[in-house]
């Protein structure tokens, strides 16, 4: 997913609407996406800074799918008759809960809402917690996409990073995933590690390319607040290594058929994440879970952020509400919203889908687009809303003419 989300300022409106302004109707409601999140792990690593914990010897998995489902029961009136186009298992590592668990909590879903009949179901793994029966059971289940965070096949950058798998467990897994039924999976990769050279950082991806998988996130480690790293640094590449493994590796992912379609996110012909590119695209999705984020919009315009209960005992608490908390999104503040997202892809989004998404007419960015097409950081493009090669590199620049 995203790794440099920036903050949520308000938007610079040439044309005049604010928060105050009459609310258009949306034209149509956006696909409906499911994420679920089991915030536990074997160990939290360094650089993370998710909302994970590191797990009991028993993990409460019968406690927690009743909590999940009682979770989405209070966010039902919010579907609107449409059917779930994605549903992804994010952590923690959700691969620590048994088949069993996330069956029982597949059946919960779906009697509750209809799932498309091409619905792509993801679950996030780590190696080290892979077993063959358990995987194929998972596929058995009708989950169709496995997420593998690798990181790297180096011992010593596994080490810095506090994984708790070797490169040998990580070829094992992605192997573990075809044999078990997944023909569609992703590795998560990254580089610019602690004292890492270019050729370590492209020998991991390589090896990463080599294991055939239909999806890579191949993204630069950055320092997040409130983790380890954050406090007690490690020593990272110089900005032109960092530039020259960005260059030469963008290029041996296009020769082996990966094609660039988000900053990070790199797929195999008709393999990108669909669950993600509805996040991109603005598209809505139900957050449920110890920490979860949502978004959901309304036929009369209202767009609506929420995110529930952060720990997990206090989410496990009869006594405590699932939702922490929810943020109706102001007319000044959508724009922006779409964009930091829309932005990200490489081949931008059309533009007539700000409308249908936002409500708001394209006009309001009229003088905004202007100015960053001639900073040369947005294509000169009328239908379409495409950052050029210098505007994703530098994104927070471009997302500044938006703001005030």
């Amino acid at each position: 997913m995203t790794h440099d989300s920036p903050a949520q300022p308000l938007f610079l409106c040439e044309s005049g609407f604010s928060s105050e302004s009459p609310r258009p109707a949306l034209p149509h409601l956006p696909p409906l996406s499911l994420y679920i999140h089991i915030p536990w792990c074997v160990r939290k690593c360094p650089y993370c800074d998710f909302n994970s914990h590191t797990a009991s010897p028993v993990l409460p998995e019968q406690e927690y799918v009743d909590a999940l489902l009682a979770d989405l029961d209070l966010d039902l009136p919010h579907v609107y008759d449409r059917e779930l186009q994605s549903i992804f298992f994010g952590g923690g590592t959700p691969s620590l809960f048994s088949a069993d668990a996330l069956g029982r909590l597949l059946k919960g879903v779906e009697q509750r809402i209809r799932f498309a009949s091409d619905i792509e179901i993801t679950l996030e793994a780590n190696p080290g917690t892979f077993e063959q029966a358990k995987f194929s059971a998972y596929r058995g289940l009708g989950i169709n996409r496995l997420s593998i965070g690798i990181q790297s096949f180096q011992e010593s950058k596994l080490k810095a990073l506090g994984r708790i798998h070797n490169g040998d467990e990580a070829i094992r897994a992605a192997d573990m995933a075809r044999q078990a039924g997944f023909d569609n999976f992703n590795l998560d990769l990254m580089h610019g590690l602690p004292d890492q050279s270019q050729d370590e950082a492209l020998a991991d991806l390589r090896q990463a390319i080599a294991l055939a998988p239909t999806h890579l996130s191949w993204y630069q480690l950055t320092l997040e607040p409130n983790t380890v790293f954050w406090n007690q640094p490690p020593v990272l590449p110089e900005d032109d290594i960092l530039w020259d493994i960005q260059e030469t590796g963008q290029q041996l992912l296009a020769t082996h058929r990966y094609a660039q379609y988000e900053v990070s996110a790199y797929a195999q012909p008709g393999k990108p994440a669909r669950h993600n590119l509805n996040y991109w695209a603005f598209g809505d999705f139900i957050g449920i879970g110890a920490g979860a984020h949502g978004k959901l919009s309304h036929p009369d315009g209202r767009i609506i952020r929420t995110w529930k209960t952060r720990l997990p005992k206090d989410y496990l608490n009869p006594d405590k509400p699932f939702q922490a908390g929810s943020k109706l999104l102001p007319l000044d503040e959508l724009p922006f919203e779409f964009l930091m997202n829309a932005l990200r892809l490489t081949n931008g989004v059309d533009a007539a889908l700000f409308r249908e998404r936002t409500g708001l007419s394209l006009d309001s960015l009229a003088e905004a687009r202007r100015q960053a097409e001639q900073k040369g950081l947005l294509h000169e493009d009328p239908s379409r809303l495409i950052a050029t090669p210098q505007g994703q590199l530098f994104l927070n620049d471009l997302l500044q003419y938006f703001l005030i």
